[in-house]
């Protein structure tokens, strides 16, 4: 199965996109970097500029459909600008439209408060966002998972690196009831 990770051409916090790359990958998936630009992105430990990875795939130029899930990685710049770009925003509505399971952790969740897919969700991400995320109709909980399927998809979300494990095995268990 085909799992989009999406990105903006930088900003995105490496171990948030690494990580759960690997798992899909370990799972015998197959993780698609789409971005907003073709190229490379440049990823970032913090504030730090990290490794750069190759642009599979331009957000323009695919659809959710052609994906099992989305994995939104987080980073403080990235989501920020994911949300100003409305060719990602419309990307990451359609997979919840379609009913396919999304992830994002960390500050990622910016780009679904964008999106206008978390009314009526339940939801965690770093704290900084609760009142985003509240404000947006979502109820924010600090947990270090959590996965939500009060809507026409499940969400999975997570607060920080320091959770990569548990959100990685969480949306390993959701894509793989999807797959069954």
């Amino acid at each position: 199965m085909r799992i989009a990770f999406l990105t903006a051409p930088e900003g995105v916090e490496q171990i948030e996109l690494t990580d759960p790359w690997q798992a899909v990958k370990d799972a015998g998936h197959e993780p698609v970097l789409v971005s907003t630009k073709s190229g490379e992105i440049q990823a970032f430990h913090h504030l730090d500029k990290a490794d750069t990875f190759p642009v599979d795939e331009v957000v323009g130029d695919v659809a959710a459909g052609a994906f099992g899930g989305l994995v939104l990685p987080g980073g403080v710049a990235n989501p920020d600008f994911l949300r100003m770009d409305q060719k990602a925003v419309a990307f990451v509505r359609d997979f919840f439209e379609q009913g396919r399971p999304v992830a994002a952790i960390c500050h990622a969740p910016w780009t679904l408060v964008e999106a206008d897919v978390v009314r009526g969700r339940t939801l965690t991400s770093w704290p900084s966002l609760q009142t985003d995320i509240r404000n947006a109709g979502g109820t924010w909980v600090d947990e270090q998972v959590k996965i939500d399927d009060n809507g026409p998809n499940k969400l999975i979300t997570s607060r920080k690196p320091k959770d990569l494990k548990a959100f990685c095995d969480a949306f390993l268990h959701v894509i793989s009831e999807g797959a069954g």
